[in-house]
């Protein structure tokens, strides 16, 4: 019944039910662009290519389908991640740019921001040219002249920029992350579709499909179930606060406590991994064109990387370490703890400062592990399994990454949303 009241109030209320219908109709505008092919492209033969690769085939997923129809904004959202991710690691090398990350306050998250923009051009343009690079050698399309390859690379760079200026706008509503919800609308739009494959895909009827389907379903199950357990789950360190008296009244005197979630990165570390995890395919791919020695090595490292279990290992790494990364990236417990004791407050038994920071963050680091080991299972964990029964459905081998970044998005969405509603529940007293 609560539920119902809080999504009759979201309608009701003029300013949230105009972001709603906002962000809907930038989802629209995504499919759309997502849907917009550039010409010349076989569609058959491209399917083909992204169901023998199974990193290649992820990557189509994150982006709805818009890479499998070669359209405007093949590249989704990843130039972006990868200038963020590139920019965050640049942090813990130059303390000019951790100054301005984390202490020049919303200013220095701006300037910053703006960086991470002007780093996706390039790595657009680079992405983009490789993976046409990739389908000239497939033979997929014809090789290309220099005026109509700048044309596709420039239509390319420009539809990546799009897809991040959209991701703004809907970051600027307060509804949730943009890039995330823009990766969630692509994966749910592809949801039907992959029923169907994993249906129908197995052929007829008999032990491998029965097999294939009760494995994806409870696979499914099983992720829905431990993403909400562990992105819900939290570690209370309780706080108490010195009893201060100002004038005629006592102030402090109480106990609470501090939340650290034992996945305080969310979703991000597995967008982070899966956008790094194709820099090698690609960049392989970009110079097997060549003949002689780099052409053999680019050769080697792109089946190397394309076996399947390379790819469930290094994805599972890569889930762990951005998980850690971004973690530490975004949660100062050296800045918890000024806090704390500017407001007079002290965990018993540890003293304020210094001490309750190292405290704070051996804490943190003991409750991330298990979410972070948890994090990078579920993302494998179809990949182990159609390794290991021979189920190679394309749908059932990106279950695992789709019902998770699905599971998680929503969760943070509806988080955001009851922040809304709760705030302005208070301005009506």
């Amino acid at each position: 019944m609560e539920a119902l009241n809080k999504i009759f109030f979201l309608f009701k209320n003029k300013e949230l039910r105009n972001k709603i219908l906002f962000i809907l109709f930038l989802f629209v505008v995504f499919r759309i662009a997502a849907n917009i092919p550039i010409p010349g492209i076989s569609p058959e033969n491209l399917r083909s290519m992204f169901n023998q690769n199974q990193g290649i085939g992820i990557l189509d997923a994150l982006t709805g389908g818009a890479l499998s129809n070669f359209s405007i904004v093949l590249l989704g959202l990843g130039p972006y991640i990868t200038a963020t991710i590139i920019l965050q690691l640049l942090t813990m090398i130059f303390p000019a740019l951790e100054k301005m990350y984390k202490e020049e306050g919303e200013a220095g998250k701006k300037k910053f921001n703006q960086y991470s923009r002007l780093l996706t051009i390039p790595l657009a343009i680079f992405e983009g040219y490789g993976m046409i690079a990739i389908l000239v050698r497939q033979g997929i399309i014809p090789v290309l002249s220099w005026p109509i390859l700048i044309s596709a690379v420039l239509t390319i760079t420009a539809g990546a920029l799009f897809l991040m200026w959209l991701g703004e706008l809907i970051s600027e509503q307060g509804m949730g992350n943009g890039i995330s919800l823009l990766i969630f609308a692509g994966i749910v739009s592809r949801i039907p579709m992959s029923i169907f494959e994993t249906i129908v895909g197995q052929g007829a009827p008999g032990q491998s499909k029965i097999l294939a389907l009760i494995a994806f379903a409870a696979i499914s199950v099983a992720i829905i179930v431990g993403t909400i357990w562990i992105v819900e789950a939290r570690r209370n360190i309780p706080v108490s606060y010195a009893k201060r008296i100002r004038g005629m009244k006592m102030y402090g005197g109480t106990s609470t406590y501090l939340p650290l979630s034992v996945n305080p990165a969310g979703v991000m570390p597995i967008i982070f991994a899966l956008s790094i995890l194709m820099f090698p395919s690609m960049v392989a791919g970009f110079f097997q064109r060549y003949s002689g020695l780099v052409g053999k090595i680019a050769s080697d490292a792109a089946m190397f990387f394309n076996n399947a279990w390379v790819h469930g290992v290094l994805y599972f790494v890569l889930v762990v370490l951005f998980t850690y990364f971004y973690t530490m990236v975004t949660f100062d417990p050296k800045a918890i703890s000024e806090n704390l004791q500017r407001m007079g407050g002290f965990i018993p038994g540890v003293r304020p400062g210094q001490s309750t920071a190292v405290f704070m963050k051996y804490v943190l680091n003991r409750v991330l592990f298990t979410g972070a080991m948890f994090l990078g299972l579920i993302a494998v964990l179809p990949s182990i399994v159609g390794g290991v029964t021979g189920i190679t459905t394309f749908s059932f081998i990106v279950g695992g990454t789709s019902l998770l970044i699905i599971v998680s998005v929503v969760l943070d969405t509806f988080r955001q949303i009851n922040a809304q509603l709760q705030m302005r529940e208070y301005d009506t007293f």
